[in-house]
């Protein structure tokens, strides 16, 4: 049977001072109902990548929005032909998105939210805005939006010291960031609002939100997740794209067929590291 298995992202920010009672919990309702991925929580909120069965899937959110704190979290589901995750781990991290500027509360202060659909109807009428991307290099590689600015960062925690090599000028125009699920423009748009950005929004959902309700219209390649599917296409289907067993970075199909890769050992991008 083909997409047996329902994958499941969610995130939110929200004062945690249960965390130890609460990892607990969480990670034998997983155990329990045999889902594997990770959650990570922090002071400042949750954030989680689950895999399993359908109706386990639909058991564990029942179980977590009996939580006031996570009730009505925004999940975001996708299929795959097996299970993306090889264990399950309930992590206690500082930042749930690690951009290391405690002065950055998304629970009291954010950019404006955008929709996947309001992003299009942007893109259709020709409107003058900056589509800023908050993700990684090699994130970027894979798939983008069309016109975007991109980041020469390796990690987010590299996103603040990178907006200052922006032009002056977009300060003063409409920028839309986007990043996977819409996590990391939680954190990525009020600095920027800090930063003298005058007017910002956030992509809400993030792109894999935009592919659920807009196709890919506007979207160039595919989107790196952050599992053993690597890419997702915009019908949000697993790709042909691997990752590198050595440097971990994603291959395209031509990239796969460089001299240069060799499965288990090194790919071109970083054969002279050998």
């Amino acid at each position: 049977m083909l997409n047996q298995v329902a994958n499941i992202a969610g995130y939110r920010f929200v004062s945690i001072t249960d965390r130890v009672k609460l990892r607990q919990k969480l990670k034998e309702q997983c155990t329990k109902l045999n889902l594997k991925g990770s959650i990570l929580l922090g002071e400042e909120g949750i954030n989680f990548f689950l895999a399993g069965e359908k109706n386990s899937v639909d058991k564990f959110i029942n179980y977590i929005e009996k939580d006031e704190r996570f009730k009505e979290i925004n999940i975001k589901f996708s299929y795959s032909n097996s299970q993306p995750f090889t264990r399950m781990l309930v992590r206690l991290k500082n930042e749930i998105i690690a951009m290391k500027k405690p002065e950055i509360a998304p629970e009291k202060f954010t950019g404006k939210r955008i929709s996947p659909t309001e992003l299009k109807k942007w893109y259709d009428e020709k409107r003058e805005f900056i589509i800023l991307d908050a993700r990684n290099d090699y994130e970027i590689r894979i798939g983008l939006f069309e016109n975007s600015t991109t980041l020469p960062i390796s990690n987010f925690s590299e996103f603040p010291d990178a907006i200052k090599s922006l032009p002056e000028k977009m300060k003063s125009l409409p920028v839309v960031t986007y990043c996977t699920g819409g996590i990391r423009c939680e954190k990525a748009s009020p600095y920027m609002l800090n930063e003298g950005f005058q007017e910002v929004y956030q992509l809400d959902g993030g792109v894999l939100k935009y592919f659920e309700e807009c196709g890919g219209k506007y979207w160039n390649g595919d989107c790196f997740v952050f599992d053993k599917r690597v890419a997702l296409n915009p019908d949000l289907e697993e790709t042909n794209i691997v990752q590198c067993y050595s440097c971990r970075e994603p291959l395209s199909v031509t990239e796969q067929n460089s001299i240069d890769y060799i499965p288990g050992k090194h790919c071109p991008y970083c054969v002279d590291s050998d």
